[in-house]
């Protein structure tokens, strides 16, 4: 009756290892991804439906940790908050692997869209995205579109703006803690 009562309890106990992410309904662990800040966390759906290249990228280098403590460097009010410069972290690098070829699609960019920053070449997007505050027509047809947010845009809403004279980039900016894929979240 001890030896059952002692493997109760660490089942029990062990319990917490083995439970996953709690997602949104309808959502594939291996194709959303968990942003955490200081402010809570952001489950972002990839779109590798339209943009599979992209969602790639954003998976290899969460699951290589290069998004862990990465800034948010350059925060607009009413337009977008950008990250993924794990190179610098000033908006002007990128990840060690080739940029990637455009992959536009019909979806517009509304509130929570996720897209994918890059220079004035369309097929320059590398490692930075944005998470849209509100809805852009501007950048319609004109950037990837590589997700949504389904949970977490207040955290997202909460990230230190920049100043508009200075093109949003921000001082002291808010970082991304964490940044993992939910079918490898612990």
């Amino acid at each position: 009756m001890i030896r059952i009562l002692a493997v109760v309890v660490a089942l029990v106990c062990a319990a917490p290892a083995f439970a996953q992410v709690k997602l949104p309904a309808g959502l594939d662990p291996n194709n959303t991804v968990l942003l955490d800040t200081k402010y809570g966390r952001v489950i972002i759906k990839l779109r590798n439906d339209i943009a599979p290249n992209h969602a790639a990228r954003i998976k290899q280098l969460a699951r290589d940790g290069f998004y862990n403590n990465v800034p948010f460097h350059r925060v607009i009010a009413g337009f977008m908050a950008q990250t993924g410069d794990g190179q610098f972290g000033n908006g002007t690098g990128g990840s060690k692997h080739p940029d990637l070829k455009a992959e536009f699609s019909n979806v517009p960019f509304t509130r929570g869209v996720v897209g994918m920053a890059r220079t004035n070449d369309p097929n320059s997007a590398n490692s930075q995205f944005f998470i849209m505050f509100a809805s852009n027509a501007g950048l319609n047809g004109q950037y990837t579109v590589v997700g949504q947010v389904v949970s977490g845009m207040e955290a997202v809403d909460k990230l230190k703006k920049g100043p508009e004279a200075a093109n949003g980039a921000v001082t002291d900016p808010d970082k991304i803690l964490k940044m993992q894929v939910a079918a490898d979240a612990k």
